[in-house]
């Protein structure tokens, strides 16, 4: 009965390695989901601009736009001039469902404002400028003291590998002789 216990004591050890491992590799590679204007979500009393200040957005990310759709619209616009000047008469898309995902695939500057051109022109409007995807393990000073603290209001950091290992020590422990 020990040897058979020590087998499954080895076994779960193996087990939670390789579930950490492909575990952590898939979310590492998700990116950032940003809801933009944090708990306000897209409405004028959130201050787009000072909301974004502080954000980073990369190849891989994600924006959330979460807005009434009976009261707002967001358009992507096709240029900085048309994002300067609200106008909004061409937009590349619209969104209008009240919340809308959309998928920083690329790298660039991309643009969307209001599409009721009194709150854009009140600050309803957002530029995301995609970086590349983040490469390996690649510090940047200015943000160590903010990955020390709990994620911000409106990104939400995926952190499955820890969660993983833990859950795996558990049962582990739960099923071994100790």
């Amino acid at each position: 009965m020990a040897v058979m216990g020590k087998c499954f004591l080895v076994l779960m050890v193996v087990v939670v390695v390789v579930v950490s491992v492909l575990g952590g590799c898939g979310l590492a590679e998700a990116g950032q989901h940003h809801v933009v204007g944090g708990d306000r979500g897209w409405d004028l009393g959130s201050d787009i601009g000072v909301w974004s200040l502080d954000k980073v957005f990369r190849v891989g990310d994600n924006i959330w736009f979460a807005y009434s759709a009976a009261d707002e619209t967001v358009a992507e616009l096709t240029s900085k001039e048309d994002f300067e000047a609200c106008n909004v008469t061409n937009p590349i898309r619209m969104f209008t469902d009240g919340l809308s995902r959309v998928a920083l695939e690329g790298e660039g500057e991309r643009y969307f404002a209001s599409a009721e051109p009194i709150s854009c022109s009140r600050g309803l409007k957002l530029r995301v400028e995609v970086l590349p995807a983040s490469q390996g393990e690649t510090v940047d000073v200015d943000r160590v003291e903010a990955a020390q603290g709990p994620a911000p209001s409106g990104s939400i950091g995926l952190v499955g590998p820890p969660i993983m290992a833990l859950l795996g020590l558990a049962l582990v422990l739960l099923f071994s002789n100790f």
